[in-house]
């Protein structure tokens, strides 16, 4: 990891709880909307896109501007903006924006920090219930309407005794379905949904695996932070780094982890 002094560390926390702020202020208005427009990115399919997502990026970037203005920035929305500092913010404004049009409250905001080594901060921010996870940097806590706490994963050892989930039931190919049900048939319990919110919840030990699939790195990178804080284990599907995105195992502890690679592998 980047030789950071404590004020810097200290620093880009108060940059990333600023950045939370901007989103949920962009965000909130927008959310349950009748009159909330939404387009399509993708073409011969659904991949969409709102004014709240673009609102909460140019938001985020607003308070980057003011404080981190030599850091490099990889967006979701608005693409990368290349700095000096060796550090980059990677950001998705609404992660779960089918989620967010659906109006149900499991999307968030994803912010991390990068070095060349991979994120060493992250935070995700579900704004309508005001949930906030933030790990790394000396920082492993949530706050939410009821209190908060420290982040914990749930020290779950057997993939038998798992919670485990998933976004889509589909989990990208056919062939990463076959090998996602291999460990779903495994495990204690399977459910779908959530987006990025089945991380956070594996952050404070009320999941214990999380398995997917087609993430970019602005998927993926807030919450490798909280997971690596509250000591859980992020990898791809073959062990190795995944903050560059492609298919993610989250794991509770480093022996579901290698139970659950070794069932994705056959």
């Amino acid at each position: 990891m980047t030789d950071l002094s404590q004020a810097e560390m200290q620093h880009l926390v108060a940059t990333a709880q600023a950045m939370a702020d901007a989103a949920r202020a962009a965000i909130l208005p927008k959310f349950r909307s009748s009159a909330l427009a939404t387009d399509n990115k993708q073409q011969g399919g659904f991949d969409p896109v709102t004014e709240a997502d673009r609102a909460a990026e140019r938001a985020m970037r607003d308070v980057l501007a003011r404080e981190r203005p030599h850091d490099s920035i990889l967006g979701e929305e608005y693409g990368t903006r290349d700095g000096t500092s060796g550090l980059t913010w990677v950001l998705d404004p609404i992660d779960g924006t089918r989620a967010f049009i659906c109006g149900t409250p499991t999307w968030g905001v994803l912010i991390a920090v990068a070095d060349a080594t991979g994120p060493i901060l992250g935070v995700v921010d579900q704004p309508y219930i005001g949930e906030r996870f933030i790990g790394g940097l000396g920082q492993a806590a949530w706050t939410g309407a009821q209190g908060g706490g420290p982040l914990r994963t749930s020290g779950v050892t057997r993939l038998d005794q798992a919670r485990l989930f998933t976004t889509f039931p589909e989990v990208g190919t056919p062939e990463d379905r076959a090998a996602f049900e291999r460990v779903a048939a495994q495990a204690k319990l399977t459910r779908y949904g959530l987006d990025c919110y089945a991380y956070a919840l594996l952050s404070i030990g009320h999941v214990d695996l999380v398995i997917e699939a087609g993430l970019n790195a602005y998927d993926i990178q807030g919450p490798i932070g909280i997971i690596e804080a509250a000591g859980g284990i992020v990898t791809d599907w073959e062990g190795g780094p995944v903050h560059n995105g492609g298919r993610a195992v989250a794991a509770a502890t480093e022996s579901l982890h290698q139970e659950a690679l070794a069932a994705l592998k056959g």
